[in-house]
């Protein structure tokens, strides 16, 4: 395990998504986040270039952290991909990490945020986030099904025109 100061001066946050290492950000994922271990560099750069903030936490030269968000900007938004190289967990740095996005210009009015965790209940309650059974739908899109679902829209589309 790597030493870790308790001051943490040298570790840097950065909210620069053109400064983000896919390659780093693929071996963290791969280290330490079972359920993003296969993502490819080039999903992980539509997500990227999707979120809004995009966090990541460095310590010199190494990404020991990342988190994204999508949101509105005043209603709703999301947390997704939080991860703290294991070598850092237990020093404070994803709460820091988790508050850092919070604090972001996109997220700070906004009235709710979700996430998704399978196992760090414990960890989000002690940043403020409740348990939620109310918000528990999922869609898995299945694209071939779509497409052979997919809705006649000429009728609407013309009403609306006349």
């Amino acid at each position: 395990m790597k030493a870790v100061s308790p001051d943490h001066h040298h570790i840097l946050f950065n909210d620069s998504r053109t400064n983000i290492d896919l390659n780093q950000l693929q071996a963290l994922f791969q280290l330490a986040a079972f359920w993003a271990k296969d993502r490819s560099q080039e999903d992980l750069k539509i997500a990227i270039s999707n979120s809004e903030p995009v966090v990541t936490v460095w310590d010199y030269e190494q990404m020991i952290g990342f988190a994204r968000a999508t949101s509105d900007g005043i209603y709703r938004a999301n947390i997704w991909d939080v991860v703290i190289h294991p070598d850092y967990q237990g020093s404070g740095l994803g709460r820091k990490l988790v508050q850092t996005v919070l604090s972001h210009p996109k997220m700070c009015r906004v009235e709710r945020v979700y996430l998704m965790t399978t196992y760090q209940q414990k960890f989000y309650e002690h940043i403020g986030f409740e348990y939620n059974s109310s918000t528990t739908m999922v869609l898995n899109n299945q694209l071939l099904e779509m497409k052979s679902q997919k809705p006649d829209l000429t009728s609407v589309y013309s009403s609306q025109q006349t």
